[in-house]
């Protein structure tokens, strides 16, 4: 089984997630990434590559961030630590800097126990596939030994977090004054950043869950946990509230009275503020399977064209870049202005849409009005092999299912890529009538 999955190196720390895997993964790094026309181009000069790493504020990222720093140091990479700040600013500053590469060290929306290793190539890109499994390939092999003054620096990256702000702010289209917000930072990286960035665009800011104390990431607070920051909104008479998760690389929304506004809404909006400013390029948004069919139905209505991909902010960027379109994203708040951003950066994400409301005097309300929400079940059906999923007793309800359905509605089976599990997910205009042929589906996977 591969040690990358699809969002990097993940697993409760300590357990397989050791300090001697971290360290190894660094070396291994460093001698894959170390490679090419550029480094070679470096070295000749007698520079040393240089690396950014930063960390959310889990606890056990402290000794996996001296285990990364020390194995990309040992390979002779010159280490800028930028402490603790969201994953998309750690991508930002990859390219800001024009670094070799970079690491973050997060699990981003899973409980603290957990962490993870995310790596970065030049210009704060993801990595593709191939280049992960030179990576593990290399783990085993043979490393590299400088010695003296060859070995890496690792220095403090001093105005890593103001070089970030700046950026935000400088992306804006129009202030925020007069915007009351409150922001919800599930006791992770942007505890601090976020409600900086927001004031410094002239929002009036309340926060919550912004103390973080290593063990209480993602802890009943942040976009998993829409709860709290509904309430908030509510009690405090604010206009909107914005919920990042653990590494900030998420925003979902809740609108003055409380209503949770997810990240296919938040799509729509900003697709269409872009299209109208003549940004969205080839009036083309990218989202994945998984976005509800009111999206479809408000950006065909709007004269944007919608191209699917697989599940996975990953899969967003790949397309995004080969079309070179300016906005994707996914339903959970994953959404990348490639203007701006390498990644799905929900500061970015959250300011751009408070930037809306700032700049047409509407409420969020208003704005997501754009589109409807179809009502959307999902069914995981444990236990039964993927190619359940493409049965032909399986295929047979499905198309009875979607002649039901006629243009109300859609159907989508999706084998789980990490267990046995295929997921059932219907879409259609009550949601009586999506549970009800959910269920049926899901009957007939099981067998």
């Amino acid at each position: 089984m591969s040690l990358f999955g699809t969002d990097g190196v993940r697993g409760l720390a300590n357990g397989p997630l050791t300090a001697e895997l971290a360290l190894t993964l660094a070396q291994a790094t460093a001698v894959v990434l170390g490679q090419g026309r550029i480094a070679e181009a470096r070295r000749a000069t007698g520079r040393r590559l240089t690396a950014v790493v930063a960390r959310d504020p889990r606890v056990s990222g402290q000794f996996l961030s001296a285990a990364v720093e020390a194995g990309l140091a040992s390979s002779g990479v010159d280490v800028l630590d930028a402490g603790t700040l969201p994953t998309p600013a750690a991508a930002f500053l990859i390219g800001d800097v024009d670094a070799d590469f970079g690491v973050m060290i997060s699990a981003s929306h899973n409980p603290a126990p957990d962490n993870g290793i995310k790596i970065f190539a030049r210009g704060g890109v993801k990595l593709p596939d191939a280049v992960e499994r030179r990576i593990e390939e290399a783990m085993a092999g043979e490393k590299l030994r400088p010695t003296g003054g060859d070995v890496g620096r690792v220095v403090r990256f001093s105005d890593a977090e103001d070089r970030y702000v700046l950026h935000l702010l400088a992306s804006l289209p129009h202030r925020l004054d007069g915007l009351h917000v409150v922001l919800d930072c599930a006791h992770g990286a942007a505890s601090g950043v976020s409600p900086e960035t927001f004031r410094n665009a002239g929002a009036k800011v309340t926060v919550i869950g912004n103390d973080p104390d290593g063990l209480n990431i993602n802890d009943g607070y942040g976009s998993t946990h829409l709860e709290k920051l509904s309430a908030e909104v509510v009690r405090v008479g604010a206009d909107v509230g914005i919920a990042h998760d653990g590494d900030a690389d998420r925003c979902l929304a809740v609108d003055a009275e409380g209503r949770i506004i997810d990240g296919d809404q938040i799509m729509a909006i900003l697709a269409v503020a872009m299209r109208d400013r003549g940004q969205l390029h080839r009036d083309t948004l990218v989202a994945t399977v998984m976005s509800n069919l009111g999206l479809h139905r408000a950006m065909h209505a709007q004269g944007i064209q919608v191209e699917t991909t697989a599940v996975g902010d990953r899969y967003v960027l790949e397309r995004m870049t080969e079309g070179r379109y300016s906005l994707g994203g996914e339903q959970s708040g994953h959404l990348i202005m490639s203007a701006f951003a390498t990644t799905g950066d929900g500061l970015l994400t959250g300011l751009h849409l408070c930037a809306e409301m700032a700049r047409q005097r509407k409420s969020l309300a208003e704005l997501a009005s754009v589109m409807t929400v179809f009502p959307q079940v999902l069914v995981n059906v444990r236990g039964v092999e993927r190619s359940r999923a493409t049965a032909p007793d399986v295929a047979a309800a499905v198309a009875e299912a979607e002649r039901e359905l006629g243009e109300s509605g859609r159907v989508l089976l999706r084998p789980s890529g990490t267990e046995l599990m295929v997921r059932v997910m219907v879409e259609a205009a009550d949601e009586a009538t999506a549970t009800r042929i959910a269920e049926q589906l899901a009957a007939v996977v099981r067998g």
